[in-house]
């Protein structure tokens, strides 16, 4: 398979942070914002899923969530993924099918953790990515290049590398 196919199948999208996507599962059900952290806005649906491509051409720039986000290996390469903690520690797993190469299925991003990814292995990778509490673009923080080097300047040239000019 190419990416050109599950682009097409899955009527993929071109997602804000790179890559392309198309969501397909939202619980009909939902938590309060009294029974949230205060860091949500609004109520949530219990969880969400995406489809998500990346192609070498298509980096996941650095973002962060209000969520724990679990991405899960469907097809294709491998990629890996950046993770900045609140703290600054720098922690870079990666998702794919060889497990003999200390690749995974699956990856979790806790929430609050800027975040990136890369291809590294293959012409794509597709993955879906869960969130819970569901995902809402509210809680969706797309990088600015130079608050997050000034922030984490020991991982200056990573934040060049995944974040716009």
């Amino acid at each position: 398979m190419k990416a050109e196919y599950y682009i097409e199948k899955l009527n993929l999208l071109a997602h804000p942070e790179g890559g392309y996507y198309a969501e397909n599962y939202r619980s009909e059900e939902s938590i309060e914002k009294s029974a949230l952290p205060n860091y949500y806005a609004s109520a949530r649906t219990f969880g969400t899923s995406i489809y998500f491509l990346l192609t070498p051409n298509s980096v996941s720039n650095f973002h962060r969530l209000n969520s724990d986000e679990i991405w899960h290996f469907h097809d294709g390469g491998a990629a890996r993924i950046h993770m900045l903690s609140p703290e600054g520690k720098l922690v870079s797993k990666t998702i794919g099918k060889d497990l003999e190469k200390g690749e995974s299925f699956q990856v979790v991003i806790p929430k609050h953790h800027w975040f990136a990814a890369e291809i590294i292995q293959g012409d794509f990778i597709l993955v879906g990515c869960t969130v819970s509490p569901g995902f809402e673009f509210e809680d969706f923080e797309l990088a600015d290049r130079s608050t997050l080097a000034s922030a984490y300047p020991d991982h200056k040239t990573l934040i060049e590398r995944f974040t716009k000019a």
